[in-house]
């Protein structure tokens, strides 16, 4: 097998993130991850979306954990559905 090396300059900090998130998800090297990628974009089984991620501020965290601590107390009554049917008639009778 022909074997050639791809160099992408990225920052040292780029690359350390990377590669800590690559091993978060199970992989053994950097390398490996961008080895499958690029397996799975030349057999056309990959789409590609960039989409940015939402990050709440530090606030909006403090005030959901709060909604969730409260839910989770009991402090906050919740309703449970398992159809369709009975959230509509419940919303439609309250």
């Amino acid at each position: 097998m022909n074997r050639v090396i791809v160099q992408v300059p990225m920052s040292k900090e780029l690359k350390e993130k990377a590669e800590t998130v690559s091993s978060d998800m199970g992989f053994s090297s950097l390398q490996e991850i961008i080895r499958l990628f690029l397996n799975k974009i030349a057999a056309g089984e990959v789409n590609v979306r960039f989409e940015e991620t939402v990050k709440l501020s530090p606030k909006a965290v403090k005030r959901y954990d709060k909604m969730i601590d409260e839910i989770e107390s009991g402090k906050v009554k919740t309703e449970e559905f398992t159809d369709t049917d009975s959230l509509m008639k419940y919303l439609n009778d309250n």
